[in-house]
């Protein structure tokens, strides 16, 4: 198996050359680059495992560039980096698409949990099985082998952060789940008690499955309670 790629944009060379070599020294194949234009023409040569993208670029802005790559469909997961560190910056850097959001300055060693965690919630090829391991729920179907989402046997794209999540929610179905507990659940995370991200990531997933988001039949929040997933649907 050869090395996993990390495409890391940044317009301080600095930390470009800190966090390539350091991540480098770990094992990755990394590559730089200092604006969007760059990252642009790695992207043309091959797609990476993982993108750690600045927000702050001149040009585009790494908001602007996650957008924009997250609409492509099967886009590797996006590690957003800004000095912007209050919360509702981390939301907003979530609502775009990026996997998970670290402000600056940070430990080298942080970023390295930050891209394994996220790496590791990636979905993987799976053998075939003669009975996959599926959970369905209206016109939906999890296959819990291969990691995949479909309706009516159309593969709908998750993120792996995404499809966790749905994981997490079909495995205890009708049963109200904290939103600190789904944290505790979902790796990688840091938080503190006001982090509201978790609603970010659920928004997310019911744009994907809900035919109506703003009023769901699957995924409900329960008032005080945190969620509720309902595999019935609504009545």
């Amino acid at each position: 198996m050869g090395k996993e790629t990390i495409y890391v944009t940044d317009d301080d060379r600095g930390i470009r050359e800190l966090v390539a070599e350091y991540l480098t020294s770990q094992g990755y194949a990394v590559e730089t680059a200092e604006d969007a234009a760059a990252l642009d023409r790695l992207l043309a040569a091959r797609l990476p495992d993982l993108v750690v993208l600045d927000w702050m670029m001149p040009g585009e802005d790494g908001l602007s560039v996650a957008r924009r790559l997250r609409a492509r469909p099967g886009f590797p997961p996006i590690i957003m980096l800004s000095a912007k560190g209050e919360d509702i910056d981390r939301i907003i850097g979530l609502e775009v698409g990026a996997d998970d959001y670290l402000p600056k300055p940070f430990n080298p060693r942080e970023l390295l949990a930050r891209i394994r965690a996220v790496l590791r919630r990636q979905p993987t090829a799976a053998e075939p099985t003669e009975s996959a391991r599926l959970v369905r729920f209206g016109p939906f179907s999890v296959n819990l082998d291969a990691r995949m989402l479909s309706r009516d046997g159309v593969e709908i794209p998750l993120t792996g952060g995404e499809y966790e999540l749905l994981e997490i929610f079909v495995r205890h179905a009708n049963r109200a789940l904290s939103r600190d507990w789904l944290m505790d659940q979902l790796r990688g995370f840091e938080r503190d008690p006001f982090d509201r991200s978790i609603d970010v990531r659920v928004n997310r997933l019911r744009k994907k499955i809900e035919d109506d988001p703003t009023n769901p039949a699957y995924i409900r929040t329960q008032r005080g309670q945190g969620y509720l997933f309902v595999p019935q649907g609504k009545g």
